[in-house]
C-alpha cells in the first residue's frame, strides 16, 4: 500500500526520503510541488529526475480529499461535501469577503462533545482526521477555486483558515498541530499565523499550546455561569469556567504579542439572552483582553432552542458595548445550504 505525503512535515518528509538514499534537498523540490503548485502527480513534477519520479510514484501518493458536492449559497459562500480513503465524510466551507475570505476545515467526522444548540453534536464522534486530512481540505478548496499555485497574500481570496468546522480541534492536537504548521510554512501553503483560527468548545489543557502555534484563539463560550453551560455544553461539566478562564489567561500570558480572545456567544431564546446574562459575561471575562461574537441561533431540523429576537439580540450587544468590549452581531452566512454556524453535519459517514 502506497503512503500518503501529505500530512508529512517538512523534517519528517526530510527523513523519508534520506531513507531512500535521496539528497535532503530533495524535499524541499517536493515539498513546493506537493504545497506551492498543488500538483498531484508525480510525473508533472518536471524539476525532479525521472528514476525520482519513479520511484516516489512506486511508493508514495498524494491525494488531496475528494469533493463529493459542492453547494453555493446566493451569499457567496461555498459549502463541500469532502470524502476520505476509507468513505468517511466531513463539511468544509468558504465564507468570502469582498477581497478575501476564509476556509472553515474540520477535525474530526463527528463529535463527541454534544453541544446541544449544534447540528454536529447529533452525529456519532467516528474518528479523528489525520494531519493531512486536516490540510488536504484547504488544498481542496484551492482545487475549487483554480488557486494554484500558492498566490501572494495582496492576490489570494483563501486567505484565512479557521477551525471551526466539524468536531473538537483540542481533541485531535498533535494531528491538528501538524497541520497548522504545514498551512503555516512559508514555502508552501504559505498561510500567515495571523490568519489563523482555533476554536474551542473548552479543552482547557491544551488552549495555553495554542499560543506556541501564534494562531488566535476562538472560545465557544455561549454561557455566563456554570449553571447554563453545563446544561447546554457537557464540556463544562469537565472544564468549568473557572478552569476555561484560567487557560485563557495562560494562553495570553504566552503570546508574543497582545493577542485578544474571540468569545463566540450564541443566543438563545430566554437561554442566555438576557441584560442579567450580559452582566454576568462582563463579570466572567474580567482579567482577560477579549473581543465577543454574537452569533443568532441558526436552526436545524430537531434543535431544542429558538433564536434570540433581533431586539434581544441588539439590546444583548449594547449592553457589552456600552463597557467598551467589541461585540459586533455576526451576518449569517450560508444558512440556505446549511453552512452556517452550528449547521454542519456529514451527509453520509460510513462506520
Amino acid at each position: 500500500m502506497k503512503k500518503e505525503l501529505i500530512g508529512l512535515g517538512f523534517d519528517d518528509l526530510k527523513k523519508e526520503l534520506v531513507s531512500l538514499g535521496e539528497q535532503p534537498f530533495r524535499a524541499k523540490q517536493l515539498w513546493h510541488w506537493i504545497y506551492h503548485k498543488g500538483e498531484t502527480d508525480f510525473f508533472k513534477m518536471t524539476t525532479l529526475a525521472k528514476p525520482f519520479q519513479s520511484r516516489l510514484n512506486e511508493l508514495y501518493t498524494v491525494t488531496h480529499p475528494k469533493i463529493v458536492t459542492e453547494q453555493n449559497s446566493v451569499d457567496g459562500t461555498r459549502k463541500w461535501l469532502m470524502e476520505f480513503a476509507d468513505e468517511k465524510q466531513v463539511e468544509c466551507v468558504y465564507i468570502p469577503e469582498s477581497d478575501r475570505g476564509a476556509v472553515c476545515i474540520s477535525t474530526q467526522v463527528g463529535c463527541a462533545q454534544g453541544c446541544r444548540f449544534c447540528h454536529t453534536g447529533t452525529q456519532k464522534m467516528m474518528r479523528n482526521l489525520t494531519a493531512g486530512e486536516i490540510v488536504g481540505q484547504f488544498m481542496s478548496a484551492r482545487d475549487s477555486y483554480g488557486e494554484w499555485p500558492t498566490p501572494t497574500d495582496e492576490t489570494r481570496y483563501l486567505s484565512n483558515i479557521v477551525v471551526m468546522g466539524m468536531g473538537e480541534p483540542l481533541c485531535n492536537f498533535e494531528n491538528l498541530k501538524t497541520a497548522l504548521l504545514i498551512a503555516t510554512n512559508g514555502d508552501g501553503l504559505s498561510v500567515s499565523k495571523r490568519r489563523v483560527t482555533v476554536s474551542t468548545s473548552g479543552i482547557a489543557p491544551y488552549i495555553p499550546q495554542l499560543a506556541d502555534l501564534g494562531v488566535k484563539l476562538a472560545v465557544s463560550l455561549h454561557a455566563p455561569n456554570n449553571e447554563i453551560r453545563s446544561q447546554i455544553m457537557p464540556v463544562n461539566r469537565k472544564y468549568p469556567l473557572e478552569v476555561l478562564i484560567e487557560a485563557c489567561k495562560e494562553y495570553q500570558k504566552r503570546c508574543e504579542r497582545r493577542q485578544f480572545i474571540t468569545m463566540e456567544y450564541v443566543l438563545l431564546k430566554d437561554i442566555n439572552d438576557q441584560p442579567k446574562h450580559a452582566e454576568e459575561l462582563m463579570k466572567l471575562v474580567d482579567g482577560l483582553e477579549v473581543k465577543f461574537n454574537l452569533i443568532p441561533f441558526h436552526y436545524w431540523e430537531g434543535a431544542p432552542f429558538e433564536p434570540s429576537s433581533n431586539n434581544a439580540i441588539h439590546r444583548f450587544a449594547k449592553i457589552l458595548e456600552s463597557h467598551y468590549f467589541a461585540a459586533p452581531i455576526r451576518r449569517s452566512r450560508g444558512e440556505d445550504i446549511m453552512a452556517a454556524c452550528g449547521q454542519l453535519k456529514s451527509i453520509k459517514g460510513k462506520m
